[in-house]
């Protein structure tokens, strides 16, 4: 059996403008309540659950998404004024990268998480 991430907790100030958030500029499917979670649905096998929080780190989360997703995805950014960036530590530079032959921008959501799409691997030698 391959194993797969079945669903990961985001912490949110807001889990239900954050899921929203997600939804909207992702195109994610929006769930609802489960317990105490905001459920958006990223794919058949993987969800994000939005908990609030009053105190968290940042954290990174990467998609690998189709060019047509990517131009998708890139325009809401646009039209929604969300700055975006080449690279982890410029994420506001207003630049895409085309890393690893493909395209690749970050940006950040109302937590301070540092989300990334792009749209090849990256190239890592395995061992």
């Amino acid at each position: 059996m391959e194993i797969t991430l079945n669903h990961t907790i985001i912490p949110a100030y807001d889990k239900v403008k954050s899921a929203e958030f997600y939804t909207r500029i992702f195109g994610f499917k929006y769930i609802g309540k489960f317990s105490r979670f905001i459920v958006v649905r990223v794919n058949k096998t993987l969800c994000l659950d939005f908990a609030n929080s009053d105190k968290f780190d940042p954290h990174h989360y990467a998609f690998k998404v189709t060019d047509q997703d990517f131009d998708t995805i890139f325009e809401r950014l646009k039209m929604e004024n969300i700055k975006y960036g080449s690279g982890p530590y410029t994420s506001e530079n207003m630049r895409m990268n085309h890393d690893n032959e493909g395209r690749g921008i970050y940006f950040r959501d109302a937590n301070g998480h540092l989300l990334e799409i792009l749209t090849t691997d990256y190239k890592i030698e395995e061992s």
